[in-house]
């Protein structure tokens, strides 16, 4: 049996899985949303090691954005709005030269299922929604928006799926 191909990409949802799935409107009807900082820390320092992250999320607005401009992914690598997500994951292979099986992706919720199918690796908060629980590699023991991503790209570390980190040793 070989070892698991190693994972160059994570396509994170954002909704349930990089926050807590709740949502407020502000004042100016702007969409307010709660990020855990230790799943910003995880990505911010796993991206640093080369590790290729993109947000895929059926929602578009500049929260979103500002997430990701703080941990350091590109505006080309968030698939802000798609509503199929496999165009996303699509593209990343393509544009990238991957695999599938050298991607995971994380999410909460059933418009997440085809791309987790395709990909070599798919993680879940442990809060998602039964149908995704039961199809996942990986189930988080932490909630989305509490340090769910931190949780699952730690794992991938201490696998040697990730590139060799500094992260594990703190």
């Amino acid at each position: 049996m070989s070892a698991a191909a190693p994972i160059r990409a994570v396509l994170l949802d954002v909704d349930g899985t990089l926050t807590d799935g709740r949502f407020a409107w502000g004042a100016q009807g702007e969409v307010l949303r709660h990020f855990s900082f230790k799943d910003v820390m995880g990505i911010s320092r796993w991206r640093r090691k080369g590790v290729l992250f993109a947000l895929v999320s059926g929602e578009s607005d500049p929260a979103l954005q500002r997430f990701a401009d703080k941990v350091g992914i590109p505006a080309d690598l968030c698939y802000l709005g798609y509503a199929d997500k496999g165009e996303a994951l699509d593209d990343v292979l393509g544009r990238h030269g991957l695999r599938a099986e050298q991607v995971a992706m994380m999410g909460d919720d059933v418009n997440d299922l085809p791309v987790m199918a395709r990909v070599g690796f798919s993680a879940a908060p442990a809060d998602a929604v039964d149908a995704v629980r039961e199809a996942v590699t990986m189930l988080s023991t932490r909630n989305g928006g509490y340090g769910a991503v931190r949780e699952v790209l730690d794992h991938l570390g201490r696998a040697g799926r990730l590139p060799a980190s500094d992260i594990l040793r703190r």
